[in-house]
């Protein structure tokens, strides 16, 4: 083993927190397959359908879904790899192994009258589209509208969408000739009585079509993804009422009452939708792996693409320090968005069944964060190939739109992180505003003095926003109060998220068992911590905790940072278990212009044996 391959090794062991090879490297190897090279010319609609046919390609090479549903890693592992090739194919796997098919085992995986659906899942004899959110109200539970109202003479449930607003938003509901069952949230109604949310499973459709009662209009198309998003309306359709998942949150007595569980109906819809959590772990692995690759892809891009120079023509564009800034500066955040996925996701597997608050935090502020930096790593590395970075073949652009769905996937980022930012602020806490924190002698690249300086930040717009909050007079509504401190509020808890990267990578980085990786990380942690200082420089100036001439010298210590971590570079992406092979993206082949002109059917007559570049090319 040369030093190389031991620091790349010792990297992968950071970055996949010690399981590549037991958790990994199958769903990797898998799509090294022909299936998944690149298809040109083909329609939305037929993009979709292959997303299905790949669908079940992985399935036929793994484990069985239940498996991978009670395997939190592996299931986390399956939403990273398949999007790095195939978007749809993600956002399909991820629906119906998390969402619909998790939701089953979730709530109704000991029972054996089920064993039927449960089965028809797991062996992906039918796909399993969930349907949560409603045309008029997205996710709001207070609102939502379809209902399933329990007919007790029948023992069925009479499930319909009362108007417009209550047609479920978004499901695969748009190719009808592929057998779905679906995981349905509807208003259970009984004896005259709501009882909130529930989920049920509803037959959609099977090879001939829509079954009976059950309508659906495919959605207008969106960039890069085809898969069939429908918006699917039922009408009058009957459900036995064994198909109602109630786990433990109700129960039908002898005569036919039903029960609902012990709490409120929020509680018990909290309980119903318990596939949210991991499904936003499974949100940031997707982005977060897009983000890898990215960075992967425009790092060898750069490291070849020669153009001039004062006295030369052959210089890497990588040696220009305006492009060292924006691709060293994505890297450091692809590697702190790493390692806050990994520490929420290790604490995550420690309370999978029952998620406390700081965790349901943790995870909520993880999930909009990562998928935010990584919108910004994406458009930053595509902006940075240039005109390469527009095709599909390259990959990169294929992810910027990946991204825009990740965003508002398993909860809408604003809509999120106020949620969690409020429930933040509802904490008790009678601390006094807090001071500065002294500098000790740190220089501005010291990490430990980063994280004192983003916990003094959450610190103060959590006390600011409290205090925004506090209206003695009793003039102003709840809704006036709030509104007046949200902005500070989401400062504030995407400033905890920061600081709580910050620490995950400096533990990650004490971890190294080399000290080259040890230091390129430190060089990369002080990069990370000091473009997040630097963002709000001017708050941190004006409260004292920085001074001008500290303020003033963040940029030259950043680029001093970036020219240090230059050497480094093709280690560090290296560790990300990424190939050329496996990407099948022409700008990240070793040989760029040959690998396009192959792509693009352009290589001069002549030269159809192995192709020589047409302008040299450096590794």
């Amino acid at each position: 083993m040369t030093s190389n391959d031991v620091r790349r090794a010792d990297l992968a062991d950071l970055v996949f927190d010690g399981t590549y090879e037991e958790v990994h490297e199958d769903i990797r190897a898998a799509l090294l397959d022909p299936v998944f090279d690149a298809r040109e010319g083909l329609t939305l609609a037929e993009s979709g359908r292959l997303a299905y046919e790949r669908s079940r390609y992985l399935h036929s090479r793994l484990e069985r879904p239940v498996e991978i549903v009670r395997n939190p890693r592996r299931l986390f592992a399956l939403a990273e790899w398949p999007s790095l090739l195939d978007v749809s194919t993600f956002s399909l796997l991820m629906v119906h192994y998390n969402l619909c098919f998790g939701t089953v085992i979730d709530h109704g995986a000991d029972r054996p009258d089920l064993k039927d659906y449960f089965d028809e899942l797991d062996n992906l004899e039918s796909f399993g589209p969930y349907m949560a959110t409603e045309l008029g109200y997205g996710n709001n539970v207070a609102a939502m509208r379809t209902e399933a109202v329990y007919d007790r003479a029948s023992e069925t449930f009479v499930l319909n969408t009362p108007d417009p607003l209550a047609q479920k938003f978004m499901s695969y509901s748009g190719f009808q000739d592929i057998p779905k069952i679906a995981v349905v949230m509807a208003r259970l109604k009984a004896d005259g009585k709501d009882h909130g949310v529930f989920p049920f499973i509803v037959r959609i459709s099977d090879r001939d079509g829509l079954c009976a009662g059950v309508h659906a209009a495919s959605c207008p198309e969106k960039p890069v993804q085809g898969l069939d998003n429908g918006v699917t309306w039922f009408d009058h359709v009957r459900v036995p009422r064994r198909n109602l998942l109630l786990g433990d949150m109700g129960a039908f007595a002898e005569d036919g009452t039903f029960r609902p569980s012990g709490g409120n109906q929020r509680k018990r819809f909290l309980r119903a939708m318990s596939r949210i959590q991991p499904g936003r772990l499974c949100v940031s692995s997707s982005a977060v792996g897009a983000g890898r690759a990215s960075v992967y892809i425009a790092l060898r891009y750069a490291s070849r693409r020669l153009t001039n120079a004062p006295g030369r023509n052959d210089l890497p564009v990588i040696e220009y320090r305006s492009h060292q800034l924006a691709l060293f500066t994505a890297l450091a955040k692809v590697y702190a968005m790493t390692f806050l996925l990994n520490h929420a996701k290790r604490a995550f597997l420690v309370s999978p069944e029952s998620i406390p608050a700081e965790l349901n935090n943790l995870i909520s502020i993880t999930k909009a964060l990562s998928t935010w930096e990584m919108t910004d790593v994406i458009a930053t590395c595509r902006e940075r190939c240039g005109a390469q970075g527009i095709f599909s073949v390259n990959r990169i652009a294929d992810y910027g739109s990946l991204l825009q769905g990740l965003v508002t996937a398993e909860g809408d980022n604003q809509v999120l992180l106020a949620t969690t930012a409020g429930q933040m602020l509802a904490q008790r806490d009678d601390r006094p505003a807090p001071k500065p924190p002294g500098q000790d002698g740190r220089g501005l690249r010291h990490s430990a003095l980063h994280t004192d300086l983003l916990r003094y930040r959450e610190e103060s717009l959590l006390h600011t926003a409290r205090e925004a909050m506090t209206d003695e007079s009793g003039e102003r509504t709840y809704l006036e109060a709030w509104n007046g401190s949200m902005n500070s509020a989401l400062a504030m808890a995407r400033t905890r998220g920061v600081r709580v990267a910050v620490e995950s990578f400096r533990a990650a980085a004490a971890r190294a068992r080399t000290s080259e990786v040890r230091e390129a990380l430190e060089l990369l942690l002080a990069l990370y911590g000091l473009t997040e200082i630097q963002r709000d420089s001017g708050w941190y100036l004006a409260r004292g905790a920085l001074t001008a001439p500290q303020v003033e010298a963040i940029p030259a210590e950043i680029d001093a940072l970036c020219a240090q971590v230059l050497p480094h570079a093709e280690t560090l992406i290296d560790g990300f278990r990424l190939s050329p092979d496996l990407l099948r993206a022409p700008i990240a082949a070793d040989d760029y212009v040959a690998s396009f002109q192959a792509v693009a059917d352009a290589v001069p007559a002549g030269r159809r044996g192995p192709a020589e570049p047409l302008t040299p090319a450096r590794s």
